[in-house]
């Protein structure tokens, strides 16, 4: 596959533009798998941080606050007694599918290509 993506100057200044946006947004190590692990449906804090293997309860508090912030997730309180917080994807969040799609099939292809080199 030896397809080259052709830019001009002007289009390539704007791709880095809007790769560095996105990657502001949803990049790191955890805030996609916090949105993947919520596309499962809504979760309770500790429910999230079983799901998401490795993250610490700090890192998953700020991910969580950063990822409401740019209105992926929405904090959800239940007044009963006992309060319950549950989070979960924004319609906006829906928006990141085909992203997150991709990227699940290069990672699989990927790790595929470096299994065949091994």
């Amino acid at each position: 596959m030896n397809d080259k993506i052709k830019y001009n100057s002007k289009e390539c200044i704007s791709s880095v533009g809007a790769i560095d946006d996105a990657l502001y947004v949803i990049g790191g190590k955890w805030k996609l798998r916090v949105i993947a692990a919520l596309s499962e449906g809504d979760k309770r804090f500790n429910e999230l941080q079983r799901t998401v293997t490795g993250i610490s309860a700090r890192v998953l508090s700020n991910e969580l606050k950063d990822l409401e912030l740019n209105g992926f997730v929405v904090r959800i309180i239940h007044t009963k007694s006992p309060v319950i917080v549950e989070y979960k994807l924004t319609e906006y969040a829906s928006t990141l599918s085909d992203v997150l799609i991709s990227l699940v099939k290069w990672g699989t292809m990927h790790r595929d290509k470096i299994r065949k080199e091994r």
